[in-house]
């Protein structure tokens, strides 16, 4: 299989915690596939940043704290890693930078990394609740479940009005788990019009979307966000569209994205992004 001509801008290696892929192996897949660009995205969560002993408490579900270091781990191997293999990958020093609105001073700080290529804006859980990988959907009524979504929408918006990152990550993410995992449906036209502002904000600070194609290889069976909603960024006037694997392992990287790269032609789009120093660069599809 080759993927000439695409990119995968959403991956994972061992040095974020839900990953055991030596880099090295993420890479040299990524040449096989001959991707003209491939972005190591290793997981950064704000609200982690320091050790157990600053939060004082374990969260359910999710015991891993120390981002700080993790994250200098990354970016330092990384960026060795694009002199390594210069002229034989257009490699892409990242981070997924979870929870930014739940310490503006630690996402500030890695904002201001001029090592960085790129920042994927996440959201992966609200304040006072654990990751929505982890909650236990059976102990909510439904009702409890849709504010759950509700308040995940407006935590996003005000991530999209900090702003400082390139893309933003898997705008459905918390479908993975409700949908595809506990299998409760989401009324989502309850969001439609604070999905709507988050695009328009997106759009206005100059920044843009993913379309996470993780999602096609998990029991969701569908990309993040699916074809209506990445038209509804279209007709607002979104033109900043990067595509992501989400891997966490060699095997897994660039699935998906042959497919969704024709959904984005479907919808309109006619050039893919991804980027260097910060600055957008677009590949027509």
């Amino acid at each position: 299989m080759t993927l000439k001509g695409l990119i995968d801008c959403h991956t994972h290696t061992h040095f974020s915690p839900d990953s055991a892929e030596a880099p090295e192996k993420m890479i040299e897949k990524a040449i096989s596939l001959e991707l003209s660009a491939y972005a190591v995205t290793d997981h950064c969560e704000c609200n982690r940043w320091y050790s157990i002993e600053h939060y004082g408490a374990v969260e359910n579900g999710y015991d891993t704290y120390n981002f700080d270091k993790d994250y200098e781990r990354t970016v330092s191997y990384i960026t060795k890693m694009k002199e390594k293999y210069d002229g034989r990958i257009n490699l892409i020093c990242g981070v997924e930078l979870g929870q930014a609105t739940h310490d503006y001073e630690v996402a500030d700080t890695v904002a201001k990394d001029n090592r960085l290529d790129f920042i994927i804006g996440s959201m992966h859980q609200l304040k006072n609740n654990d990751d929505f990988a982890f909650i236990k959907y059976e102990n909510y009524t439904y009702e409890g479940i849709m504010s759950l979504v509700e308040e995940y929408y407006e935590e996003l918006y005000k991530l999209c009005c900090w702003g400082k990152f390139d893309i933003l990550g898997h705008i459905t993410y918390t479908l993975r788990y409700i949908e595809g995992n506990a299998g409760i449906k989401v009324d989502m036209s309850r969001y439609e019009e604070i999905i709507r502002e988050c695009f328009k904000k997106l759009i206005n600070n100059g920044t843009g979307i993913e379309i996470n194609t993780s999602g096609l290889r998990q029991r969701y069976g569908r990309p993040f966000p699916d074809k209506e909603l990445l038209s509804v960024y279209k007709e607002l006037g979104g033109e900043i569209l990067s595509l992501g694997s989400d891997a966490h392992k060699a095997e897994d990287l660039g699935k998906g994205i042959s497919q969704c790269a024709e959904m984005a032609r479907e919808a309109g789009f006619k050039y893919l992004t991804y980027y260097k120093n910060r600055k957008a660069q677009f590949i027509k599809i």
